[in-house]
This record gives C-alpha cells, structure tokens and sequence, in this order.
C-alpha cells in the first residue's frame, strides 16, 4: 500500500540522516573508490541501515544503491527501492550541508514514492505519485518563471560559455551550486531555484527520488537528450538531466542540440 509504504520511506531516511550526522561527529573514515569518487564509512552504514529497514518490511521489494554490489535480481522485480545513503558525499566530508539521504521506490520503471532528506537542516521532501509533493509537511510547485534571461539556475557557469555551443550564446543567467545533485531538484520543485542543469552523466539513485518530486511539483524532468528517465533497467546510467518549470524547460531543451562539449 502506498500510503504504509511512504511511511516506512520517510521514518528510514529520518532514521540513517540521523545516523549519518552522529557518525560525522564521533570522526569518519573515508576513501576513494575505484572509479576515483569519495566515499566514507558512514555512507556504507547508512546504505546497511536502509537495506535492512526497507528490505525487511518488504522482502518482495528488490534493492538497487550507490554502495551495494549491484544485483540483477532485482530487474525481475516490479517494485524497487532505489536509494543514495549520502548524495553530496564530499558535503558530508567537508562538515558541509549540502548533503541528504535520497530513496524512491520505483514500479514498473518509473517512480512511485519518493522521499530525500537533509540531516543538517531538518527538511524533508516528499513525493507520491499522483498525490503532490511537500517539504516539511507544506505543499510545494516548481517556480513559473518561463525566461531563460535571469532565471536562476543550479548549474556550472562554465557550462555555458559560447565556446561550448555552436551558433547559440546564452543570456544572462543567475548561477548557483551544490554539490548533491537530488538537492539542486528539489530546490527546483520549492521554487528557491527555476532550473537545474547538469551534463554529467547521472545514475538511478542519483535522480530517482528527486525526480518524482519535481514532476508532483508541476515541474518537468528530462535527460539532455529530452528523454523522461527510466529506471532499474540494465544500465542505470543517464546522459545528464535538465529540471524546471514546463515553459522553461521548453525553452532551454530548444537549445540543447547546439552542445558541441
């Protein structure tokens, strides 16, 4: 059921941001993966506590995180948990606070129930499919602001100089940052921030949750190939994500193609 489900969501993430903040405190050791990201012991105690309270409530559920070996069991699965322990990691690292805990639960490719929190500050944001989304308790929409001049936008400044695009220069735009990607969204799905723009490439647990919050915001959320991203398919990776408002993501998307890198 939905409902016991987005409690069951919301009480773990409370529960692991919590965890993740006492554990900040008494000292940390961290390292680097493979592939050269940071990571600390916390997020892998955070990533345990979150697979054993949401596994266990629902053993028929499969399971799909940044810091668990990935277990193709779960594309035989409906229903997904889809989880960050810590998106932000180096945040976390750093005694900063832009870092959360970010899970959805994902059916059939596309997200059900979504649920990211900030330890730091206290806000939580939720999203039910069909149902809105809040922060802290309070409904929230994307921002209606529909011009790419000014707008105000989570995204590298350097991204967007004319070098970098052929036959397009942009306007002027308000830049800001941080360095979780599901918080740049669901600063956009508040309305503190009219779009997020990111090239990188972005994997499932990175937008999962985030991305079921802007779109129950009214707003829009695509790959900058303006694909709607799908989920807990084989490769959980995605070419980059653009997320605003419908108007300006229209008006950025139109734009896109003139990428040269």
């Amino acid at each position: 059921m939905p409902g016991a489900d987005l409690d069951l969501l919301q009480d773990a993430v409370r529960e692991a941001g919590a965890l993740a903040l006492d554990l900040r405190r008494r000292g940390i050791d961290k390292w680097n993966k493979g592939d050269g990201t940071p990571v600390t012991e916390a997020d892998l105690a955070v990533d345990t506590l979150l697979k054993q309270r949401l596994t266990s409530a629902r053993p028929d559920y499969g399971w799909l995180s940044e810091e668990t070996a990935d277990n193709r069991k779960r594309l035989a699965h409906d229903r997904v948990w889809i989880v960050d322990p810590i998106d932000g990691t180096r945040s976390f690292m750093e005694n900063g606070d832009e870092w959360c805990v970010s899970a959805a639960l994902v059916e059939n490719g596309s997200p059900l129930l979504a649920a990211v929190f900030s330890p730091t500050n206290g806000d939580l944001f939720l999203a039910s499919r069909g149902e809105g989304a809040t922060l802290n308790g309070q409904p929230i929409h994307v921002s209606a602001y529909d011009h790419i001049k000014n707008a105000r936008i989570l995204a590298r400044e350097a991204v967007f100089q004319p070098r970098r695009w052929t036959g397009f220069h942009w306007p002027p735009m308000r830049f800001d940052m941080r360095k979780s990607i599901a918080l740049r969204l669901c600063l956009v799905a508040s309305a503190h921030f009219d779009a997020s723009f990111a090239i990188g490439h972005t994997s499932d647990w990175d937008i999962a949750a985030a991305h079921l919050i802007v779109t129950e915001a009214g707003g829009v959320v695509t790959t900058l190939e303006g694909e709607v991203p799908t989920y807990n398919r084989e490769s959980v990776r995605h070419p980059g994500v653009l997320a605003s408002g419908p108007l300006l993501h229209g008006r950025i998307a139109e734009h896109l193609p003139s990428f040269s890198g």
